[in-house]
């Protein structure tokens, strides 16, 4: 092996595809709502309004949400695994102690919406909207953010060491007590971020470390001059 292809860096592995069924049936209303203890396999929800419901312990396996409408919505301790979120409005949705796995959030608006104490393990984020959302104390295993508008999101104390930002907007993106080590950013806006001490051990792209200037000076009492 020549010296060249021994440095060459190793590709980052995608998260896993939800594998949903070859077919899907179509929900309705109210038989398939998401209910507490309900389990639901299968099922294609397309533009149904599930916005504001509440429900504890459900599971959500195989499913696509596309254009779905869940504004506002509260699914406490979720399992959801195998879905796809296509276009899907989800601001101000919370999902509390939830468990996400082979999951895809695709083109979605996710403003405000919250994984707080989340695991979320083989996730991608790509394409959304996300200005505001929060994932405190949540763990990523595996989780990629993709083109996403993170503006002002809050992840105090999540555990970020399998996660990785392309091409994101994370300007005012709170990191706070964050686990960061191998955590990887490339292409992103970075201004103003919060907590620039938890980035110890990140990986950071040429031109991403540049937006983090000013941040680490601030952090430091340094005053960059114009």
């Amino acid at each position: 092996m020549s010296g060249t292809a021994s440095r060459r860096p190793a590709r980052l592995r995608e998260p896993a595809a939800p594998s949903l069924p070859d077919r899907l049936g179509p929900a309705a209303l109210p038989g398939h709502g998401i209910a507490d203890d309900a389990v639901r396999t299968a099922l294609d929800y397309g533009g149904l309004d599930l916005s504001a419901l509440r429900a504890e312990d459900p599971v959500v396996d195989g499913c696509r949400f596309d254009r779905t409408r869940l504004a506002g919505t509260v699914l406490l301790r979720a399992e959801v695994s195998d879905t796809e979120f296509r276009g899907a409005d989800l601001a101000g949705a919370r999902f509390p102690d939830g468990a996400f796995s082979t999951t895809a959030f695709l083109r979605s608006r996710l403003t405000g919406a919250a994984w707080t104490e989340c695991g979320l393990r083989e996730v991608l984020f790509e394409g959304c909207k996300a200005d505001l959302a929060s994932f405190r104390f949540s763990r990523f295993t595996r989780v990629v953010f993709r083109d996403c508008d993170l503006r002002e999101a809050n992840f105090q104390r999540a555990d970020l060491r399998g996660a990785r930002f392309e091409g994101c907007r994370l300007e005012a993106a709170q990191f706070s007590g964050a686990s960061m080590a191998g955590t990887r950013f490339t292409g992103c806006e970075l201004h103003g971020i919060g907590g620039a001490a938890a980035l110890k051990g990140a990986i950071v792209g040429g031109s991403d470390a540049q937006s983090l200037l000013r941040v680490f000076a601030s952090a430091l009492g340094v005053t960059v001059e114009d």
